[in-house]
């Protein structure tokens, strides 16, 4: 397979291909003219690094989760801790989105909006917090 048939079976963006490729995530084989020849194999590899990209690990989880993947001598555990510490970053960014939110809400609340120049929210941007 090219890579623009690739793409389209595994849902991941020609860009995305040549850039797992350049970092190793994916090693497809080169014909004579040069030209990627992407099998099986790696079709299935880009449409797991799709998944877990879709799920937001960052490329070094994917290059573990990949490797874990690929070794059958794994242990469930090791997918696992992967996968937990990745939620608990989730869940940690919720957390710091909720507070932005209510701190970015509360501001907007107390802002009139009418043609008075004052504004608590360039006020509460403009504080010097050191």
């Amino acid at each position: 397979m090219n890579i623009g048939e690739v793409a389209k079976a595994s849902g991941v963006p020609p860009k995305t291909i040549r850039y797992y490729e350049e970092i190793g995530l994916i090693r497809p084989r080169r014909g004579e003219n040069g030209y990627r020849d992407f099998r099986d194999s790696d079709l299935h590899k880009l449409a797991f690094l799709g998944r877990a990209r879709a799920l937001g690990f960052p490329i070094a989880n994917c290059r573990t989760l990949l490797a874990l993947y690929e070794d059958e001598a794994r242990s469930s555990a090791e997918v696992k801790q992967v996968a937990q510490q990745h939620l608990a970053e989730i869940d940690r960014k919720i957390t710091d989105l909720s507070e932005m939110r209510a701190t970015l809400g509360e501001l907007v609340e107390s802002c009139a909006g009418d043609h008075r120049p004052d504004c608590p929210i360039l006020m509460s941007l403009a504080r010097d917090e050191s």
